[in-house]
């Protein structure tokens, strides 16, 4: 963390738990397996889902650069050391590096202090999945709103959960207790934990021209 080097360790999607392999910045190194029986879960349609929604709320990108010294070839991120992991688990799992020019970006509310999120609105026009291998979006659907930010004020916000199987449900107050419970797992492995969140649109939910219109409400 002091060198600004995170790195995706954990994931927890679709009620599942999952492990990260890799060390650094190198897409080329490493599975997404499912925690415990160790199969691969990197073709998993939350996991697939939810690392695409995650991508389309970062402003980071990673790409080979050559050390002046050494010569030699090595991946590092431009922009924020804390979407760099995000940005690096979604190549892994074979998320074109261009993925997020396919989803053009409509809207983003930056990160502040009182909301603890971070907000994008993308265009998803003529699809019937969020992305291959992904989970199925509702008739007529045009837009992605994705937040990405501290578990406890994402889970505020949702009514419906993603299953494993790309499915959605209905989540309670017990499901975000438990999704809470996971949070305090990681944390108390001295991980920093964000979480993701996504809701499709048939239009845009508000008026974009309104002058009055406050992002912080």
């Amino acid at each position: 963390l002091t060198e600004g080097k995170m790195t995706m360790v954990h994931m927890y999607a679709g009620g599942a738990a999952y492990d990260v392999e890799g060390k650094g910045f190198d897409p080329t190194v490493g599975r997404i397996k499912r925690e415990g029986g160790g199969q691969d879960g990197g073709s998993d349609v939350c996991v697939r889902s939810s690392l695409l929604a995650a991508v389309l709320c970062c402003n980071t990108t990673i790409s080979k650069v050559k050390d002046p010294e050494t010569g030699e070839e090595k991946w590092e991120p431009k922009g924020n050391s804390s979407e760099a992991p995000i940005v690096v688990a979604a190549r892994k799992i074979g998320l074109d590096e261009n993925i997020s020019k396919q989803y053009p970006r409509v809207l983003e509310i930056p990160f502040s202090s009182s909301r603890k999120m971070m907000l994008t609105m993308s265009d998803i026009s003529g699809r019937s999945h969020l992305c291959e291998g992904g989970m199925p979006l509702p008739p007529n659907t045009r837009l992605l709103s994705v937040c990405k930010g501290a578990p406890n004020f994402i889970l505020d916000y949702c009514t419906e959960q993603l299953c494993q199987d790309g499915s959605m449900r209905p989540m309670t107050d017990a499901d975000k207790q438990h999704v809470l419970d996971i949070v305090d797992k990681y944390s108390s492995k001295a991980l920093r934990v964000l979480a993701i969140a996504a809701r499709t649109f048939e239009s845009m939910p508000f008026d974009t021209a309104d002058e009055d219109l406050n992002t912080d409400q």
